[in-house]
């Protein structure tokens, strides 16, 4: 490890992620199960992307701010999965200060823009259902992107003023990270210098990541939820509701875990639990959203099969 004197300190020029350290007889176990993970992972939301790209019934809003939602969680996921499969195959769990600090970036910076998007995507949906006459004036292709654009350029904004601030932080000791990649709180807390400032700063900017969006996505769901009871038909809720409940479970699961690790105070309890919530939302989430999406929606399924029919004809005839 390569350190640099400081006065009497030494400057930490590596740190070691523990991860799951802690457990070396399950190595080779949780090796191979965060591998399928990360190959289902991969393999769903690339699919689900390529679905919306070639399928011209796709061609809609809803699934336009899809794909861009599985793109994010292709990048989001290859943040961190490698890193650990790397350190689970080798046992090498050093990683560089900066080599630490790119990874939160890009991690931070994909997570806020999905908190973002998902957001977004709630509105969509308030539009659709509730304002159907003004959807197709509103969810214009150039709305679409600009709402697409907006959710990332404000997410890597908030996150470049935050990693400015933490290049700033001296590390001197001890320099190991309780966690399996660099989240904000388990590296600020190796600082040996003052961390009330960037603690604030971040917690501000988690919060406005955080609860805008969620607040945005709760009042939707509530315009949602009240335009549905009103539908007469039994028929007609159930085929309303069908076209949100997927996005709804994916936004309870990401905004519920996130809460939990960024906003809630923590307690001791909380602080055992924090790498628990965060497997939830780094590595489980972008595993099941592509699941969710596709099993609970016909036009993704057709969409799918119609596909899998052509490939199918395709090695037929070579």
């Amino acid at each position: 490890m390569a350190d640099t004197e400081l006065g009497n300190e030494t400057a930490v020029k590596e740190f070691i992620l523990l991860g799951f350290g802690k457990l070396p007889e399950l190595q080779s176990f949780l090796f191979l199960l965060f591998l399928l993970i990360y190959i289902v992972t991969l393999t769903g939301n690339i699919l689900i992307a390529a679905l919306v790209v070639a399928d011209q019934r796709l061609h809609t809003p809803m699934y336009f701010f899809l794909g861009i939602l599985s793109c994010l969680e292709t990048c989001y996921s290859s943040t961190i999965l490698p890193r650990l499969l790397a350190s689970l195959l080798t046992g090498d769990r050093t990683i560089s200060v900066s080599g630490c600090f790119v990874q939160y970036y890009f991690f931070a910076g994909l997570a806020a823009a999905e908190c973002y998007l998902l957001s977004v995507m709630s509105y969509d949906r308030y539009l659709a259902i509730c304002k159907p006459l003004h959807y197709g004036i509103v969810m214009n292709g150039k709305f679409c992107l600009q709402l697409a654009a907006g959710s990332c350029i404000i997410a890597f904004v908030v996150v470049t003023i935050l990693i400015c601030l933490m290049s700033q932080l001296t590390f001197c000791g001890p320099s190991q990270i309780d966690h399996f990649f660099c989240d904000f709180t388990p590296v600020v807390q190796l600082s040996c210098g003052d961390t009330y400032l960037i603690e604030l700063v971040a917690f501000c900017f988690a919060s406005i990541d955080i609860f805008p969006p969620f607040l945005l996505t709760l009042t939707s769901y509530i315009y949602i939820i009240a335009t549905i009871i009103r539908i007469p038909s039994t028929t007609g809720k159930q085929r309303t509701f069908s076209t949100c409940s997927s996005h709804l479970i994916v936004v309870t699961t990401f905004y519920g875990t996130l809460i939990m690790v960024y906003v809630v105070p923590k307690t001791h309890t909380l602080r055992n639990l924090n790498k628990v919530f965060s497997v939830f939302y780094t590595v489980l989430t972008p595993m099941v959203n592509p699941l969710i999406y596709s099993l609970r929606n016909k036009e993704v399924k057709e969409a799918l099969r119609k596909s899998l029919n052509r490939c199918v004809a395709y090695v037929r005839i070579w």
